[in-house]
């Protein structure tokens, strides 16, 4: 019986695979691929656009389900792009630096389509040499790509830097490529830029070649147009905004003397515990709940406005104390919340901020992290300064900010044989700023918060009888 009768049925007049002397036709049509535009994904709290940092691929090049495709910098944070396909790379739409739109395509890929290809050949005889193209793919894809070395000079290699250090780089001329970085995984931080450039001024051996064009001296400055980076742009809309708010300050003097005392108490603690013992506690956790403590007496403080143009406007009384905690990073200000402030702890608090402080450094806060804060707390006084005048944004009625504690003389009364007697003594004082809202909120509705919350700061015992 010939072969083909055991494969086919006889009643069958023709075959895919035969001709019609029952001998193996030739099989000419290839698998059919198409191109699918991969759009940039909306990832939350509004944002409409990204700037494009740098690709990890380039037309061409193929690419596997999860593999990098480039890293973007959104207001809120820098995220990588993954590819949901598998196929070849065949256009980008934007060079780095370029502003990419939220729902539009950012890459095209070439892949297999699976709805029109053909049913496979049956195997071929044993004496036909098997197709290669199986093996190749199989090595491909199993083959795992050598790790670069992120810590020499490289030209083609990815270069892992965050949007404040490439803007940095731009405006001195510099190149990345040529950097050696000195962060996690050769990432270039602004300290290695700086060197670089101090470097080339002084025309170390290597860095005008590098840099292609030596500084000196003689060069006179000029002036320059530089884009907005993404957090600027955020900044100067929702900034724009927030000037249809009508906003009014308020200030008031904490003595944290008691406070200084507890945490160093709370600290000793930690200390003797096992697991515990590279543990501190900041001021931030207590600023934070005693914030939160106060929001819970005055809860018009943690409320939005709602307005509709064919509505009256409206207050929302939001539940939960999402505490945002402004943070300076080197991609630039951003503010990540703390969510539900009113059940944690201050171990709780204190741990959750050590975590955001540690994505911040790294540049890996999420949108998740920034979204649906009610009301924001600023520790400017780590930076330095006393005095602040906070500016609110359309989603909170209040705003405050932390200043720098400063040892300062204060009289103090005090009981000499049976008498009242006043002395100088020194205190550490800290000035709490706040602004609101003041087509909602009052005077002296802030002015009895603030009153609150200093109570709360100089008298621990009572933050203590607040807690449940």
């Amino acid at each position: 019986m010939p072969p083909a009768a055991v494969i086919f049925d006889a009643g069958r007049k023709h075959s895919p695979f035969l001709d019609g002397s029952g001998r193996r036709a030739l099989r000419t049509n290839a698998v059919l691929s198409k191109v699918v535009p991969y759009m940039l994904a909306d990832i939350g709290e509004g944002i409409t656009e990204c700037e494009v940092i740098q690709w990890f691929v380039k037309p061409g090049d193929k690419v596997c389900e999860f593999d990098k495709i480039c890293e973007v910098a959104s207001d809120k944070a820098t995220v990588e792009i993954t590819s949901r396909y598998e196929g070849v790379v065949k256009r980008l739409y934007y060079q780095e630096n370029d502003v990419a739109l939220v729902g539009k395509p950012i890459v095209d890929i070439e892949v297999e389509d699976s709805s029109n290809q053909q049913k496979p050949p049956p195997p071929p005889p044993p004496h036909e040499p098997p197709a290669t193209n199986t093996a190749m793919d199989s090595t491909s894809r199993n083959s795992i790509p050598p790790q670069p070395d992120y810590t020499t000079t490289r030209n083609g290699d990815v270069v892992y830097a965050t949007p404040a250090v490439r803007r940095v780089a731009r405006e001195n001329s510099v190149e990345l490529c040529y950097v050696k970085g000195s962060g996690k995984a050769g990432r270039v931080l602004k300290e290695d830029v700086y060197r670089f450039i101090e470097h080339r001024a002084l025309g170390a051996p290597g860095t005008a070649e590098a840099s292609k064009e030596k500084v000196t001296d003689m060069e006179q400055p000029f002036d320059r147009l530089a884009p907005l980076s993404p957090i600027q742009r955020v900044m100067f809309k929702s900034m724009t905004d927030s000037l249809s708010i009508p906003h009014f300050r308020f200030k008031d003097e904490i003595e944290i003397d008691s406070l200084m005392q507890a945490r160093q108490r709370i600290n000793d603690y930690l200390h003797t515990q096992p697991g515990l013992e590279s543990s501190k506690m900041t001021y931030m956790p207590f600023f934070v709940k005693a914030a939160s403590l106060a929001l819970t007496k005055y809860p018009i403080l943690n409320a939005r406005v709602v307005t509709d143009p064919n509505a009256q406007p409206k207050l929302l009384f939001r539940a939960a104390h999402n505490i945002g905690v402004a943070m300076d990073t080197a991609g630039g200000l951003i503010v990540p919340c703390i969510k539900n402030v009113q059940t944690k702890s201050l171990m709780d608090i204190s741990a959750e901020l050590v975590e955001l402080t540690s994505k911040g450094k790294r540049g890996a806060i999420t949108s998740a992290d920034m979204k649906d804060g009610t009301f924001t707390l600023s520790n400017v006084g780590m930076i330095g300064g006393t005095y602040l005048s906070p500016v609110l944004v359309d989603s909170e009625v209040c705003i405050g900010a932390i200043g720098k504690i400063q040892r300062l003389p204060r009289f103090e009364t005090t009981v000499v044989d049976g008498l009242p007697v006043e002395k100088v003594v020194p205190k550490h004082i800290l000035v709490a700023s706040w602004s609101a809202d003041h087509r909602v909120v009052d005077g002296a509705t802030m002015a009895r918060f603030a009153v609150f919350y200093k109570s709360l700061l100089e008298h621990p015992e009572i933050m203590l009888a607040n807690l449940k």
